[in-house]
């Protein structure tokens, strides 16, 4: 290869900033991917017309689908009309959710975070509770009376790691504590994905897709935050990067 350092595309958001359109993300999963994952982070535009996830992935080795104050629209998998207040972005949703499956079927490695794991969940046929604290026996996952931003990210609740899975082998720990900042959250589970985790009221934390030829996998807290001062988001964030230099490899052997 002629690059030292693989690429990992980040899907942005789209938002207006003083009347004019913007295309952002979070430094925090930028740098994670920097410095956690060892690779060149490559931020993608969201635009009315979407760029080709062909284009796209003609020009990465991984992807990171991140969160994000807004919702996946309910259009995408049936569910009912979002409240007034909630924020919609369609841009990104008709980036990422092509563009997720595109990445599955050439073997990109993706890793999905909040908002990314619920579109990972949608583009593959599952669907979402839109205020899931409001579901019977459900915790509040939404952080929404915390005002500063250090509370906000501070331990939440713990998860329970299903055994024989692929998180299983990534981390020592079967039980520790997350951060949780939602209020979308993975209703019925897309058919080809594996729950890797669990919080205490039975919300799902983390996926995988056994079937996949490369890394795909999903959580619903925000690792990034912080990584390297948590063992569990250093592992991975490693095994991430290990993932995309595996197919960066593969790809320029071709």
């Amino acid at each position: 290869m002629s690059r030292q350092r693989p690429i990992v595309g980040l899907p942005c958001d789209h938002r207006a900033l003083d009347g004019h359109p913007f295309d952002i993300a979070g430094e925090k999963y930028i740098l994670a991917v920097r410095d956690g994952a060892q690779a060149t982070p490559f931020l993608i535009p969201v635009l009315d017309s979407p760029i080709p996830s062909a284009d796209i992935l003609a020009a990465v080795e991984g992807l990171l689908f991140t969160g994000s104050p807004s919702n996946v629209s309910p259009v995408f998998y049936g569910g009912p009309t979002p409240r007034e207040g909630d924020i919609a972005d369609p841009n990104r949703d008709r980036t990422t959710l092509p563009l997720i499956k595109a990445a599955i079927a050439a073997c990109v490695p993706t890793l999905c975070i909040c908002r990314g794991m619920q579109e990972l969940n949608v583009a593959l046929g599952g669907t979402l509770f839109q205020h899931v604290h409001e579901e019977p026996g459900r915790l509040d996952h939404t952080a929404v009376r915390k005002k500063i931003i250090e509370e906000k990210y501070a331990s939440a609740h713990p998860v329970e790691i299903e055994e024989g899975g692929m998180l299983a082998e990534i981390l020592r720990e079967r039980n520790f504590q997350v951060n949780s900042l939602h209020a979308q959250a993975i209703d019925r589970l897309a058919i080809d994905l594996r729950v890797e985790a669990r919080a205490p009221d039975g919300t799902i934390e983390a996926v995988s897709m056994p079937g996949a030829k490369g890394f795909v996998f999903g959580v619903q807290w925000h690792p990034e935050w912080r990584w390297s001062e948590n063992a569990q988001s250093r592992a991975l964030f490693a095994a991430f990067g290990e993932a995309i230099l595996r197919h960066a490899q593969k790809m320029a052997d071709r």
